[in-house]
C-alpha cells in the first residue's frame, strides 16, 4: 500500500486560509529573471517584430514587498486583415520552461517565414512571477489554467483575456491557439500534493507519462490538427504511450498522444480565443529520453505544425 506524507502547509482536511497562502508564499524563492530571460529576448526581436505591452501584474502584501511584471506580446510587423491569425501562448505555468523558450525561439527562427501567410501574436510568459519562482500557482495561489473565464480571480489571465479582445476587435477570430505546457515530476511530488492541501482534500497520487502529448479540447475536437502536430513532434521526440487503461494522466486516449479537456469549462488558456483550432501541448523535461533542448525543439515542431496546418487550411 502506497503512504505518502502530509503536505507541510496546512491542516489535513482543512481549505487554505491567509495565513497557509502566506506560509506557502514564504517557501517560493526566486530563482531566475524574467527581465533577462524574456523582457531581454523580446527587445532583441523589436527589429523584426512588434512588441506589444498588454498590461502588467503587481503583487504585495504585509510580508511581502511589491513586485512588478510588465507583459509584453510579440506580434507580426504587418499584420493583414484576412490572414489566418494564431495565438501562441507559453509560460501560463511559469515553471514549464519549454513553453517560455519555445514560444521566443519560434519567434526568432521561423516566425518571418510566415508573413504574408499568417497572423502571429505570440505571448511568451503569461506568469512571470511564476516563471521566476519555478512555481505553477501564482502570488495567490491560484493557477492561471483554471481561470480563464469572466470574473477571473487570477490577473494573468485577466490580461491575456483583454489582450485576446482586443486583437480580435482588429484582425477578427482567430484561427487557432497553442498553449505550450509540460508535464513534469514536480507535477506528482509537489504540484498537486500542494492542489490537495491548498483544497482540504486528500491526495490521491498518480502517475507522470512519459513522453509528448495533445490535450484537444471535447466541445471542438479537431483530430486533423492534432495528428499534424503529432506527427511533426515525432521527429523531435517520443510520443507519450498509453497506459495499461488506455489513458494519459487519467483521460482516455482518443488517437496517438491525444486525450480531450472541457477546455472553457475548466478556464484553460486554449479556450481563451474561441478559436477553431487549439490545442494545449505537454512535453515531459525529466524523461531520461529527453534533454531540455529537444523539449524546446519540440514546442517548435509543434508551433511550426500548427501555423502549417492553419495556412494550408485557410487556401482557397
Amino acid at each position: 500500500m502506497q503512504t505518502t506524507s502530509p503536505y507541510p502547509i496546512g491542516t489535513p482536511g482543512q481549505a487554505w486560509g491567509d495565513a497557509e497562502r502566506d506560509l506557502w508564499r514564504a517557501r517560493q524563492v526566486r530563482q531566475r529573471s524574467y527581465a533577462d530571460d524574456v523582457l531581454n529576448a523580446i527587445d532583441a526581436l523589436r527589429s523584426r517584430f512588434d512588441a506589444e505591452p498588454y498590461g502588467e501584474v503587481a503583487y504585495a502584501n504585509d510580508h511581502h514587498a511589491p513586485e512588478r511584471f510588465p507583459l509584453l506580446a510579440v506580434r507580426s510587423r504587418h499584420g493583414q486583415p484576412g490572414l489566418p491569425t494564431v495565438l501562441v501562448t507559453g509560460g501560463v505555468h511559469g515553471y514549464e520552461t519549454s513553453g517560455v523558450h519555445g514560444a521566443l525561439r519560434f519567434v526568432d527562427v521561423h516566425a518571418e517565414r510566415y508573413a504574408g501567410r499568417a497572423n502571429l501574436l505570440v505571448v511568451p510568459c503569461v506568469s512571470p512571477w511564476a516563471y521566476e519562482r519555478f512555481q505553477r500557482w501564482n502570488f495567490d495561489a491560484i493557477d492561471p489554467n483554471r481561470a480563464f473565464k469572466e470574473g477571473s480571480p487570477a490577473q494573468e489571465s485577466l490580461a491575456l483575456m483583454r489582450l485576446v479582445a482586443q486583437h480580435q476587435g482588429q484582425y477578427g477570430p482567430f484561427a487557432a491557439h497553442i498553449d505550450l505546457h509540460e508535464t513534469t515530476d514536480t507535477d506528482e511530488s509537489e504540484y498537486r500534493p500542494a492542489l490537495a492541501a491548498r483544497d482540504g482534500k486528500v491526495f490521491e497520487p498518480g502517475s507522470i507519462p512519459d513522453g509528448f502529448y495533445l490535450v484537444d479540447d471535447t466541445e471542438n475536437p479537431q483530430p486533423a490538427f492534432q495528428q499534424a502536430i503529432i506527427e511533426a513532434v515525432s521527429h523531435v521526440t517520443h510520443i507519450a504511450p498509453a497506459d495499461d487503461k488506455n489513458e494519459i494522466i487519467g483521460s482516455p486516449v482518443v488517437a496517438r498522444g491525444v486525450i480531450h479537456y472541457p477546455m472553457k469549462q475548466w478556464g484553460l488558456c486554449a479556450s481563451v480565443s474561441g478559436a477553431r483550432y487549439t490545442t494545449t501541448t505537454e512535453v515531459y523535461p525529466d524523461s531520461p529520453r529527453a534533454t531540455p533542448e529537444q523539449c524546446i525543439e519540440a514546442q517548435v515542431a509543434a508551433v511550426c505544425a500548427a501555423v502549417e496546418f492553419v495556412v494550408a487550411d485557410a487556401q482557397p
